[in-house]
């Protein structure tokens, strides 16, 4: 790595009428060029493949709601297309609300199809319990609510899960639509270092 020069730069302002000038030395300090370097890895990388299975709980009526709408669709559009939510549901061991609490899931959904009842996800898995506790994991994609089991990818982590990819397998427990509850089961499988 290049060695970086102490020396500090000398600045002269001078007020000209109603101009200000700036005049700098040339002995700024050295800075490094270099937008990126790799290195060969000295040691191989360990993956390991965690399991995870908890309840997502989304609720966006009641007293205390764990979503709300931020955005609303405009006019004339259809199935909501454009309504935009923000959350921060409970993730629990079991299907009851009261079950355990294991993390929570905060991030942003939105009605991303005018063909059918299709969501755009960008939340992140905050981890509560035990070892995992401060790790997350993060989802980016589609969720077709209205197909009772589908799929998402996972995009990363930090914590326990760096360097995470893999996927989560959605099935639909309780999906009450004039209530505004959703109760999801996730079964995720994860790489990670």
């Amino acid at each position: 790595m290049p060695k970086r020069s102490t020396k500090m730069a000398s600045v002269v302002y001078l007020l000209f009428g109603f101009h200000l000038i700036v005049i700098m030395s040339s002995s700024l300090p050295a800075t490094s060029e270099v937008f990126a370097k790799q290195y060969p890895s000295t040691e191989p990388v360990e993956e390991k493949l965690t399991q995870l299975h908890f309840y997502f709980h989304n609720n966006i009526t009641g007293e205390h709601p764990t979503a709300m709408k931020t955005v609303l669709p405009p006019k004339g559009s259809i199935h909501g297309f454009g309504a935009t939510y923000m959350m921060d549901d409970p993730l629990t061991e079991g299907p009851s609300p009261t079950s355990k609490l294991v993390g929570r899931s905060q991030g942003i959904y939105a009605l991303a199809s005018q063909h059918e009842p299709g969501l755009l996800m960008v939340t992140n898995f905050l981890f509560t319990l035990g070892i995992y506790n401060g790790s997350t994991l993060s989802i980016l994609g589609r969720n077709p609510t209205f197909i009772k089991v589908r799929e998402m990818p996972i995009v990363g982590g930090t914590g326990i899960f760096k360097y995470a990819r893999g996927s989560a397998v959605l099935t639909t427990y309780v999906y009450d639509i004039t209530g505004g509850v959703a109760i999801v089961e996730y079964n995720v499988t994860v790489m990670h270092v």
